[in-house]
């Protein structure tokens, strides 16, 4: 069993398998209870920003207090291999929608917006298309060019620009719930309530989409749940401290997530930041009860698939560090929980060993809904694994970060049991180098193989899977939006001086810095 309890405890836990048949759009699974005559699933698709996977009890930690989450794991599916492809909030929502890597999207902070005919292939457009009433309440977390926020696109809307706010009220969308629900987290579970409500009043299925800002700093957790974590103590990971970074890359310690180790107070007050990052989560793990509570009340739990994870995971003081982006375990890995209720595995606390990613949601929703991914699509459905979690996922994924320092820009191939980073950035004082960790024997990622002989064929193997991923950006890249150059950057076998050339001048004394 993988990597689930890496921090914490193992806990052992039975799981099964067995066939079953999904709702198509053509209405053949005769299981489904719900109302009306569409007997397509209703589907709840809930995103937390930042949170990682040991801020959750059915992950291993029993510091933390996550009873919705950890009920949604045990009466569905959780994921325990699941990586977002890109760790930062814009990008990530991108690959979400869409299903493709952020060099298709085209989307990210520093780069620029989104094309309006890359929206057109994501999952709400196509989810309405297919006659399903869609909602979004949130963090939208991207722009549309010449379409905004994509509001129309919506017949419930709840969604807001840029971060948004933790304080109800000063969302635009959400004011009317600041009343009952002045911190947003639990506005947005409110929000959700109307929408199932609505939805059977008008008999059609419903996609619900919620961004929560949660647990996103600064830190506001909403003061309602102020006692839940009073005077608590939190077990650091073993893998906590600058003594157990040394190994990493000096181009990773050159962005802002090295120094935030010790701005965002990780080194000297560690339980009192976690109490303020785990509260949050707190308030997200209420909000999931209400939003279940609802489809119980409105008689549609028995076909309403409910999907829970985040946009990138949270680096809190592994390895010296602080915040995302970078593709150690903290922050690229994250929790996902599925629970479709007409799956027999439903109830036996199954964990799924499959890798998977963000890129799939789109194309699990789409199934869903008995509608085909658009062929750009580079993830596949994960329906398949809540049939038989012993199915097949990808056989590796690329891990993606073309944001921030220059230095920090790399590339990294993932496959079920290896990571392979290759960081191409080099100056005076650092040459390109490479990672290779074994996430099933070292999930805290504290030896680096690429050096070790016993460990040659592997790190041959990986720089070809690398390689391969890498020649799917130079083939498939968007032309616009800066995305051409990495098919350079991040190509092992072009020598450093051409790359400072790909990028418009000469390699001086700390070039590119």
């Amino acid at each position: 069993m993988r990597r689930f309890a890496q921090l914490f405890v193992f806990v052992t836990i039975l799981s099964g398998s067995a066939g079953f048949s999904f709702a198509n759009g053509d209405g053949e699974d005769a299981s489904r209870v719900g109302k009306g005559d569409d007997v397509r699933p209703n589907i709840v698709f809930l995103l937390a920003d930042d949170q990682s996977t040991y801020s959750v009890g059915c992950y291993g930690n029993p510091d933390v207090k996550t009873p919705n989450m950890d009920r949604l794991a045990r009466d569905g599916v959780l994921f325990d291999n699941h990586y977002n492809t890109t760790a930062i909030c814009m990008a990530s929502r991108a690959n979400i929608f869409t299903g493709m890597y952020e060099y298709k999207t085209g989307c990210n902070f520093m780069h620029g917006d989104m094309k309006p005919e890359v929206w057109e292939l994501s999952y709400p457009v196509a989810l309405r298309k297919a006659g399903y009433l869609t909602a979004f309440a949130g963090k939208f977390g991207l722009v549309v060019e010449g379409k905004g926020l994509c509001e129309e696109d919506f017949d419930f809307w709840g969604g807001g620009p840029g971060q948004t706010s933790y304080a109800t009220a000063s969302n635009r969308a959400m004011k009317k719930y600041a009343k009952d629900y002045p911190h947003s987290t639990l506005s947005y579970a409110a929000f959700a309530q109307d929408v199932i409500r609505e939805s059977v009043n008008q008999e059609k299925p419903f996609c619900l989409s919620i961004s929560f800002k949660a647990p996103h700093k600064p830190a506001v957790p909403d003061p309602r749940f102020d006692a839940v974590y009073k005077d608590a103590t939190f077990t650091k990971p073993a893998n906590f401290g600058r003594e157990h970074g040394e190994h990493l890359s000096p181009q990773s310690k050159m962005g802002r997530q090295y120094p935030r180790f010790s701005e965002w107070k990780y080194d000297t007050d560690y339980d009192g930041e976690m109490r303020k990052y785990h509260q949050q989560i707190y308030g997200i793990d209420v909000a999931l009860g209400m939003i279940r509570d609802e489809l119980d009340a409105q008689g549609i739990a028995d076909n309403t698939v409910v999907i829970y994870t985040s946009d990138n995971g949270y680096i809190c003081g592994s390895h010296g560090y602080g915040s995302k982006v970078l593709p150690m375990e903290e922050s690229s890995r994250v929790p996902l929980m599925i629970y479709d209720p007409r799956s027999p595995l439903n109830g036996q606390q199954v964990r799924c060993q499959a890798l998977t990613g963000n890129i799939d949601f789109a194309a699990t929703i789409v199934e869903l809904a008995g509608e085909s991914i658009h062929s750009d699509s580079d993830g596949i459905s994960l329906l398949p694994l809540l049939k038989d979690p012993n199915a097949d996922g990808h056989e590796q994924i690329a891990f993606i970060n073309a944001w921030g320092s220059r230095a920090t820009t790399s590339m990294t191939c993932i496959t079920p049991r290896f990571k392979y980073t290759y960081w191409w950035y080099g100056d005076d004082e650092m040459e390109p180098v490479e990672e290779l960790f074994d996430t099933e024997k070292d999930p805290l990622e504290l030896t680096n193989l690429a050096s070790n002989p016993e460990y040659s064929a592997v790190l041959e193997k990986m720089r070809a899977r690398y390689d391969q991923e890498l020649d799917a950006w130079k083939t498939e890249a968007v032309s616009y939006n800066d995305y051409e150059k990495y098919g350079t950057l991040f190509d092992r076998t072009v020598p450093l001086a051409d790359k400072a050339a790909a990028l418009g001048k000469k390699r001086k004394k700390n070039a590119g810095r």
